[in-house]
């Protein structure tokens, strides 16, 4: 398998989101624009994926075999990473076979699909679930959903080092906290390891709290040793994965209008509004200084309609 030279290491810039509603409140967001690192393997993606590839590289594999449904940006990452560096992909998707755009992508990047049915899907976290995978593709390295677990945690403690080295751009001297979407938890579980208790990390959840986004989460802090840590999940769905209502396509068509900002409505939009209610609600006081996480995934708008 191949990696990316040693010094290769995206860098997303940090760039202050200027909207009336955080101006009235006295509250600044900083934007850390992860969706703009790279064409196709982008937000925060890349830094779930890179532990799990130097895992895969120790090993010997000949290639990496991973879930994710018929939009999902961690799968089309993968495939693009793997058509990038050369090294073969699997993807074992929820659902019944369809064509959307990304699944075309997945196609064209050469990664070999299987659908599981939904059925299928929910035993992922079933024991013996990857047996027969693992009889079918002996030599990949399989990679949780979302590129989640501990490996892809850690791949994600780097953007605290690149916020930091930002700050003084914006003429910050610190920041109050993180806010962010959650479909697995992976990324706020690396913002809480490299925090450490220094600052919060609010985690919008994007699923459905049976999704189980918080025991994954927990899981992590205690394979971590991590007896404590400083974060707080709360429920941006909307009603379910993948719910969008016309409150939030306006508010994400607003938010493009005022700032130049591309959200999606699975994950960054619905991230957003929620900030924006918890402001609204008083729920941060004047002088707060948030750093917003765009984690990208604009690839999945391509063809999403409400329903």
């Amino acid at each position: 398998m191949l990696l990316p030279p040693a010094h290769w290491l995206p860098q997303a810039s940090l760039e202050l989101l200027e909207l009336d509603w955080l101006t009235r409140a006295g509250i600044e967001v900083a934007i850390l624009r992860l969706d703009q690192i790279d064409p196709l393997i982008s937000g925060n993606k890349w830094f779930k994926l890179v532990e799990h590839l130097k895992a895969a590289d120790r090993a010997g594999a000949q290639g990496v075999i991973s879930l994710g449904g018929a939009h999902s940006n961690h799968l089309h990452a993968l495939a693009a990473a793997g058509k990038r560096l050369g090294f073969e992909t699997v993807g074992l998707l929820r659902g019944h076979p369809q064509q959307t755009p990304t699944v075309s992508d997945l196609q064209a990047f050469g990664m070999q699909l299987h659908w599981l049915g939904f059925g299928g899907y929910r035993a992922r976290h079933e024991p013996g679930f990857w047996e027969p995978w693992r009889a079918q593709y002996p030599d990949f390295h399989a990679v949780p959903e979302g590129g989640g677990g501990l490996a892809g945690a850690l791949g994600c403690k780097v953007l605290k080092e690149q916020v930091i080295a930002q700050l003084g751009n914006l003429g910050w001297s610190n920041y109050h906290g993180w806010w962010l979407a959650c479909g697995t938890g992976t990324t706020l579980a690396g913002l809480v390891l490299a925090e450490a208790g220094a600052h919060p990390v609010y985690g919008a959840l994007a699923v459905p709290e049976d999704h189980g986004v918080a025991p994954q989460v927990a899981a992590i802090m205690q394979e971590a040793g991590v007896a404590a840590a400083d974060y707080e999940l709360l429920d941006a769905s909307r009603g379910g994965f993948a719910k969008v209502d016309a409150q939030l396509l306006a508010f994400i068509e607003s938010i493009e209008r005022c700032s130049g900002v591309a959200l999606e409505p699975l994950y960054t939009g619905k991230a957003l509004l929620a900030l924006k209610e918890r402001i609204e609600a008083g729920g941060f006081a004047s002088g707060t200084r948030l750093i917003f996480v765009h984690t990208g995934g604009l690839q999945g708008r391509r063809g999403f309609t409400t329903g």
